[in-house]
């Protein structure tokens, strides 16, 4: 284990973390809030620290799997418990472990809160809360990767581990030029979008911080009603906003380099547009006699089904008294999720058309077993190996899931409350049904840390969180230590 590169890579993360934090103290500053100055220390303190750890240098850069794993899950563990010191030293959620629920909801862009009274907070604490949407919903390590010269295969490794998708693959040759593409594409939609959404009569403000979530895929928004608020114009662009960032972001690039065949011929797009649509039309015709005409039935439905989808978490009207079609119509979603190498979370896509082709074959090969059956994907033949990945996460998927509904129904006796819940975290989605619609607030001590788990494991695909956990990562080998004693 490369111990020292790997406390160089927390080290990168803390120094950066204070100064994003000074974003918050500035706009604080700009109204006037008092708030600004704990951001301001806490930066300081961050970015001071995180220099004087990056001053002592790894021998070895180059590490394995295993590094990259632990790199990552350790830094977004660190991302969380250093981001939710500001709103607990400001007093604005005086308990440390809301206030941690709070910023582990915000890094993994699950959007799921405990507050009940969003409107309350500071302009800086609202802005640093929105923006822990935009810096977890491509990944913090991707973006330092995009500044800082690490080796191709350290940079890799951490890419698979905090990269959504059965697979990571480069834009281009050099992995820190597919960062920079990346974050270049989402940096441009961020202020696309905040361009909108102010010419549609927002404040530069609510834009903002609004696109930080749209973009994110997060949720977290500035107003007790979410978006309910707004005009049906920033509701479009919303909608128009959160598909595009549940899409898996290659397509873009393969606009960039006037690729447009590519792009129609991409199979999970093509099934997440089906999926969503038809979705969306299923849920107007239940609704319909709710609102004024079918295209705000339409409008609604399709809101609903996007912020599922794409696991951003907004709403525009109380899903949760719609017919009971829709709700559990919704919740499936929940279990989709977005396509791979997007911002959004869940199952993806990708795997779940793969384990629908896998459990295909099956069916043929049990009724013509001579014939030799192959799982094509995106126009190609899958190796053993990929399927094989697939169904293990299908497999860890459902085992942690029964056991966060086991253990959250222990105080949430409510079913639909308990699961509804574990798959609004674990999905990285937000806001569940019935007593976790709006707020988690009410959520026992152990559901809470049930339910950070649960986040932090589903934003990171499972595995990186796993393996931390196990006795063997951080145990020397027995034959290495006889050697180094010797």
């Amino acid at each position: 284990m490369n111990y020292p590169m790997i406390f160089y890579i927390l080290a990168s993360v803390l120094e950066f973390e204070g100064i994003f934090m000074l974003l918050p103290s500035i706009v604080a500053g700009i109204y006037g809030e008092k708030q600004g100055i704990v951001y301001l220390i806490i930066a300081t303190v961050c970015s001071v620290v995180g220099l004087l750890g990056r001053r002592v240098k790894p021998k070895r850069d180059v590490f394995y799997s295993k590094e990259g794993f632990a790199a990552v899950s350790l830094s977004w563990l660190l991302l969380s418990f250093v981001g939710a010191i500001p709103f607990y030293v400001t007093g604005e959620i005086p308990n440390y472990l809301d206030a941690l629920f709070e910023t582990i909801s915000g890094f993994t862009t699950t959007g799921s809160t405990i507050l009940k009274d969003v409107e309350v907070l500071s302009h800086g604490t609202l802005f640093w809360r929105s923006f822990t949407h935009w810096i977890g919903g491509m990944g913090v390590l991707v973006f330092i990767m995009a500044i800082l010269p690490f080796s191709g295969s350290s940079s890799l490794h951490m890419m698979k581990a905090e990269s959504p998708g059965p697979s990571v693959s480069k834009l281009v040759p050099k992995l820190r030029q597919t960062a920079k593409i990346l974050y270049g594409i989402y940096m441009a939609f961020t202020l696309t979008e905040i361009l909108l959404l102010y010419l549609s009569g927002m404040s530069m403000f609510e834009a903002t911080t609004l696109s930080f979530g749209t973009v994110g895929t997060g949720g977290f928004g500035v107003l007790n009603s979410s978006i309910a608020s707004y005009g049906a114009a920033s509701q479009w662009i919303i909608i128009v906003f959160m598909f595009v960032c549940s899409v898996n972001f290659s397509i873009y690039y393969l606009l960039l380099i006037k690729k447009p065949k590519e792009v129609f011929l991409n199979e999970e797009l093509r099934y997440y547009v089906l999926i969503v649509l038809g979705a969306a039309v299923a849920i107007t015709w239940y609704i319909h006699d709710r609102f004024d005409s079918i295209a705000v039935s339409f409008r609604h439905a399709l809101f609903q089904v996007l912020t599922v989808t794409s696991t951003t978490g907004y709403n525009t009207t109380d899903f949760n008294v719609w017919p009971g079609f829709c709700r559990m119509l919704l919740v499936a979603l929940m279990f989709m999720g977005a396509c791979a190498g997007s911002t959004g979370g869940g199952f993806k896509v990708s795997r779940l058309v793969i384990v629908a082709k896998t459990v295909k074959n099956e069916i043929k090969s049990i009724t013509h077993p001579r014939s030799v059956q192959r799982v094509r994907f995106e126009g190609k033949q899958l190796s053993g190996e990929v399927v094989h990945r697939v169904l293990v996460y299908l497999g860890a998927y459902v085992f942690i899931v029964v056991i966060s509904v086991l253990l959250v129904s222990i105080h949430e006796e409510d079913f639909t409350t308990a699961f509804t819940a574990v798959m609004a975290t674990f999905n990285n989605i937000g806001p569940g049904l019935d007593g976790v619609y709006s707020t988690f607030a009410d959520c026992s001590i152990l559901s809470k840390i049930v339910l950070m788990a649960d986040m932090l494991i589903g934003r990171l695909e499972i595995f990186p969180m796993l393996v931390i956990l196990t006795p063997g990562m951080w145990t020397m080998p027995v034959k290495k230590m006889i050697k180094k004693t010797k």
